[in-house]
């Protein structure tokens, strides 16, 4: 074994690890060789726009912001960072969510900042109060460590003002950037500065003149009337764009992820950023999730799985899992994908504690439990959980699956596992909400009866307690009898999956007869020969 004074340092191996929080991490340290001047933290931002409930992907921008920032912390040897989640609460509402009730209290309020909306659920004092609160809630829920921040609370506190003041003496070198991006029709009316009418309330969307840019003086047009205000102390928000670089520059934003789909805005708000003198974070544009259609997920139309729904049926490591692959890659979100991710979670979490350092820091939960990776791993999988209620039928109580892992696992239904206990709550509910109206066994068919036949009798002859393995090996014999017909072993196995548990797909079936039992699984059969 290598003497621990011989190993490579955390800090040596995340200086060239492949795992893509590491080689984000290094651009800011790029950015900062000497640390921050002044020692002050490095800024991560994470954007929330609460016109619509928050949701997966907006969980995931979190999660994997708060990867880099741990990985960044141990690449600069703990050097100060902060995590601030920030809610456009300013905006104003453009279309109303379907997903949510009381539509029609709704609609006078169109155009006006969400922050003066009411809110349709009837909870809070406006409709950004109200998906903002649900935010906090669930990024609290997971542990998230952040701060909160709310657009109109730093427009209205005074906050973002001398901020507004640079915008204004630089709106024409704004006005060059974006109106070479806009289509003529937008280009004739667009305005970086949004004033907020005093008769109507709404964000309005008319061009503006720069009066008095020091006193944040501008003219415009409302209603008819020709209008000189200041923008100043929450008069006005900033477009969306412009905003965005204005909020870099006025917070000291050094790292921000974006979706796809925000790859023009990136764009563009870098160049503003520049123009207002300051300079944009490192950016990652990440891949969008998509619905089982393969459509985008979005707020307003409330498709897609939510966060809830999946810590219903898995764990919440397996969705930091499943949010830290392949953050470049576009995935679909649905219930179909859960137990696969568990168990894949479940796998590496087993292998990452007999991994060398530098595989340990490419091992997906290294990032999910930010190096305090859990020692020990569930006795049997997820899969093998969810095959053994299905059998059950959704009648079947969390005590009934513990007597069965009592008889197959020593002492787990003495020692009540917590995280088995859990395991076995989210099959138990992920079989009575999603995977039962699936579970249909088929009648065995041609040499699949003969083979059935010959389990039997083979099982017959075995004591109770024979192991996984032992039986594992007699199902294979079983397969490769020539005189039953089946092309290759994935025929056997699917014909015992189809005709004993219901599915196409199902676990080591050794390791499912051990757990059921062997006079059960004889009963099974018996139901399947009938």
């Amino acid at each position: 074994m290598t003497d621990l004074h011989l190993q490579p340092s955390l800090r040596e191996c995340a200086l060239t690890s492949k795992a893509w929080p590491f080689e984000e991490a290094r651009k800011l340290v790029k950015r900062y060789p000497e640390g921050k001047p002044g020692g002050a933290p490095v800024l991560f931002e994470t954007g929330y726009g609460p016109s619509g409930l928050p949701h997966f992907g907006t969980f995931n921008e979190v999660l994997r912001t708060t990867m880099v920032r741990h990985a960044y912390e141990a690449l600069s040897g703990g050097a100060p960072t902060r995590l601030v989640a920030f809610s456009d609460d300013m905006d104003g509402m453009r279309k109303i969510p379907d997903n949510v009730p009381n539509h029609d209290m709704l609609v006078p309020f169109m155009g006006k900042p969400l922050s003066q909306v009411p809110d349709p659920f009837g909870t809070h004092e406006s409709f950004a109060h109200h998906n903002n609160a649900m935010l906090r809630d669930f990024l609290d829920r997971y542990g998230f460590e952040y701060e909160f921040v709310s657009s109109t609370e730093r427009y209205r506190s005074g906050a973002f003002d001398d901020a507004l003041k640079i915008v204004l003496r630089n709106y024409q070198a704004i006005m060059d950037i974006m109106l070479p991006t806009l289509r003529k029709e937008r280009a004739a009316t667009y305005s970086p500065v949004l004033p907020i009418s005093e008769k109507s309330g709404v964000v309005l969307q008319v061009p503006i003149e720069v009066v008095d840019a020091e006193a944040g003086l501008i003219r415009f047009d409302d209603e008819g009337e020709t209008v000189t205000r200041s923008i100043l102390g929450g008069a006005a928000k900033l477009q969306w764009k412009v905003d965005w670089a204005m909020r870099w520059v006025a917070l000291g934003v050094d790292y921000e992820m974006s979706g796809k789909d925000l790859t023009d805005s990136v764009t563009q708000s870098s160049k503003i950023a520049r123009a207002l003198g300051g300079r944009p974070p490192e950016v990652l544009i990440y891949e969008m999730f998509l619905d089982e259609k393969g459509e985008k997920i979005s707020k307003t139309k409330g498709n897609g799985l939510a966060l809830e729904d999946w810590l219903t049926y898995g764990p919440r490591e397996s969705v930091a899992f499943y949010a830290y692959r392949e953050p470049k890659r576009a995935k679909q979100l649905h219930l179909g994908i859960i137990p696969g991710t568990v168990d894949e979670y479940y796998k590496f979490r087993s292998q990452w504690h007999e991994q060398p350092l530098d595989k340990q820091l490419g091992n997906p939960v290294h990032h999910i439990h930010n190096g305090a990776v859990p020692a020990d791993t569930p006795p049997v999988t997820f899969g093998l959980l969810l095959n053994l209620v299905g059998v059950l039928g959704v009648g079947a109580s969390k005590e009934q699956v513990w007597n069965y892992l009592g008889n197959y696992v020593a002492d787990a239904a003495v020692t009540r596992d917590p995280e088995l206990g859990a395991l076995i709550d989210h099959a138990l509910a992920y079989n009575r909400d999603v995977a039962s109206a699936s579970l249909v066994r088929r009648k065995p068919e041609g040499g699949e009866v003969a083979a059935l036949r010959e389990l039997d009798a083979a099982l017959a002859a075995l004591p109770a307690d024979t192991p996984a393995d032992e039986i594992q090996n007699i199902v294979y014999e079983i397969g490769k009898n020539e005189a039953h017909g089946f092309e290759s072993l994935r025929d056997w196995f699917k014909a015992l999956y189809e005709t004993l548990l219901g599915s196409s797909a199902g676990p080591r079936m050794g390791s499912f007869i051990a757990l059921f039992g062997i006079d059960n699984t004889r009963r099974l059969i018996a139901e399947a020969l009938a």
